[in-house]
């Protein structure tokens, strides 16, 4: 059984000094292949350099190039330069992670909707697929996104946590959905236990956004509290048990749904 995590925040500090030892658990878990989010210039360059220094086959580690809507007031004139050239690297696979965060306004909306804009655009450009965030923001997003999704080759509305109308839009504008620990969250996602069985075949993908959102349901816990990719295996569970599959038929349908989406290379068994 093969698992692709289409988002790890490798770069965090918390993963400093262990990058190795949390790829071979994430390997050994049968997370085969990872795709590690960029969030700001200087971190999809770290992405990068991360990629290039842990995988010498060039079949394991990917990336994405992005800046977060929570630092979209940091882009400049020089942004959109720096972005295009770390996304002609062949490791580098999605534009983002970009979108809108009107949940915590860590940047102003105006701002935010710009950057967005800028980002597709990029994608547009270079046809690369795009790596979305959005908390409390679904309608400007997809307001948005209608302006240039003819000519994306593909998006994904990575770690969704919204409500139905929310979702049946972005698969209306045929977007692909990421799920994240989120769904093993007794406390703020058993919304998306009914939801998850409505994502078709094709269109949903499992990503672990570690070091964030440790599966509540993951026993035991690690000590440190600190989500790594090997616990993909629990969001697999958790989804499988909702959508009412097995595991096994889950895992091939999602990885080969995220081979497609970043054209990743298929590893042999």
């Amino acid at each position: 059984m093969q698992l692709i995590d289409i988002g790890v925040n490798l770069t965090n500090p918390s993963f400093a000094d262990k990058h190795q030892v949390v790829l071979e658990r994430a390997y050994e878990s049968g997370v085969c292949q990872l795709v590690l989010t960029g969030t700001s210039i200087e971190g999809s360059e770290q992405a990068l350099e991360l990629c290039d220094h842990l995988d010498d086959t060039g079949e394991r580690l990917f990336s994405t190039a992005g800046i977060h809507p929570h630092s979209a007031s940091e882009w400049t004139a020089d942004s959109a330069r720096h972005l295009k050239d770390l996304l002609m690297h062949s490791r580098v696979r999605a534009v983002g992670e970009c979108g809108l965060d009107f949940n915590r306004d860590f940047s102003p909306r105006p701002q935010q909707e710009k950057v967005l804009e800028e980002h597709l655009a990029l994608a547009v450009q270079l046809q690369l697929p795009v790596f979305l965030h959005e908390r409390d923001a679904d309608q400007r997003l997809l307001d948005i996104l209608r302006d240039f999704r003819d000519q994306l080759p593909a998006a994904v509305v990575h770690c969704f946590t919204g409500e139905k109308k929310a979702l049946f839009s972005y698969l209306d504008l045929d977007l692909h959905i990421g799920i994240t620990g989120w769904i093993c969250d007794e406390r703020r996602g058993t919304h998306l236990h009914p939801l998850v069985r409505e994502i078709p075949r094709g269109r949903l993908m499992l990503e672990s956004d570690a070091p964030y959102l440790l599966p509540r349901t993951l026993r035991p816990k690690p000590k440190n509290g600190r989500n790594e990719p090997a616990y993909l295996t629990e969001v697999l569970r958790e989804v499988a048990l909702h959508r009412g599959e097995t595991q096994e038929d889950l895992a091939a349908h999602s990885t080969a749904c995220a081979r497609a989406f970043f054209g990743l290379p298929i590893l042999s068994e």
